[in-house]
């Protein structure tokens, strides 16, 4: 009785360990190659599978899941014949099981090797001063010749970023100083161009102010003008309406006698006036020949018509 027991036991356990390693749970984002006595079977994704006892194995495990992989610290010579030391990090991701698990031992270490080697290409077709701004540059060409690469492998190159690029310290105190130089001029070419400026303007303002005084003084000499001219207009309007209105009176009855009494009021205050301004008077032979003065006075003031009648 005990004997089948113990059997069944045995046989119980044999299935039990027998489906454990048969049956197979593939997680998401993996894929796992199964081989059939050696060869290629077939690539399960993600799922529960039960293999054939003795005939299937798994050969290959991989994830589909991006993955990031360090690129060690290399040293590099660039065009201008400068060490420095450049590393980086790389993304890919296996599209293909199949071509990842037989077109190469290891597709990661392959990858490793072909960053170093296009990467220290790619630094020495560059000065050492374009290394930091090329880095887009760079990234891109190692990505593009990778992925060229690698497309057999069934896997993917995604992106590639260069961590840290590290110059010798000799060459790193020549860069400070460089730069160091480069801020020093800018900062005296700032300071000429802001100095030129503020002359700039206050030429400018001098120039605007000197206009504007001209234009001001032209503008009052020509009101000046302006008003002088009316002033003469005015007055000699003034003497020819006086002198229009006194001929008028010298035709009206008494208009000689009149005039000769003006002219004799006028000699006499014009000569009283010479004789309070100094104290010596020089007075003319005929001043008392007040009559011919008048006479003569008269006769100038007449017409050639009346001096002819």
């Amino acid at each position: 009785m005990e004997s089948p027991v113990i059997v069944a036991i045995i046989l119980a356990i044999a299935v039990i360990v027998l489906l454990s390693k048969t049956a197979v749970v593939v997680p998401q984002q993996n894929a796992y190659v199964i081989e059939k006595l050696g060869k290629y079977s077939r690539t399960l994704r993600a799922g529960f599978y039960i293999l054939v006892p003795f005939f299937e194995r798994i050969a290959y495990r991989h994830t589909l899941k991006e993955q990031a992989t360090d690129i060690p610290e290399q040293v590099c010579i660039t065009r201008d014949n400068v060490q420095v030391g450049v590393d980086g990090v790389l993304y890919l991701q296996v599209l293909d099981p199949e071509r990842a698990s037989y077109g190469i031992a290891s597709y990661l270490f392959a990858i490793q090797q072909l960053a170093q080697t296009t990467l220290r290409s790619e630094i020495g077709k560059i000065d050492l001063d374009r290394t930091f701004e090329a880095r887009g540059t760079i990234n891109a060409n190692v990505v593009s010749e990778l992925d060229k690469a690698s497309e057999p492998w069934g896997v993917k190159v995604l992106r590639y970023e260069i961590k840290n690029i590290n110059p010798p310290r000799d060459v790193l105190g020549a860069m400070e100083k460089q730069m160091r130089a480069e801020r020093e001029k800018r900062a005296v070419v700032l300071t000429s161009e802001g100095v030129r400026d503020a002359q700039i303007n206050n030429a400018e303002g001098e120039k605007q102010r000197v206009i504007k005084e001209s234009e001001a003084k032209r503008q009052q000499q020509i009101n000046e003008a302006e008003g002088e001219a009316s002033a003469i207009l005015a007055v000699a309007s003034a003497t020819a309406e006086g002198l229009r209105v006194v001929a008028e009176s010298l035709h009206l009855q008494g208009g000689h006698e009149a005039m000769q009494l003006r002219i004799a009021e006028q000699y006499i205050a014009q000569f009283g006036q010479i004789a309070k301004q100094g104290n010596t008077l020089v007075v003319p032979a005929n001043l008392t020949d007040l009559a011919s003065m008048i006479a003569l006075a008269t006769k100038v003031t007449q017409s050639p018509g009346a001096a002819a009648k």
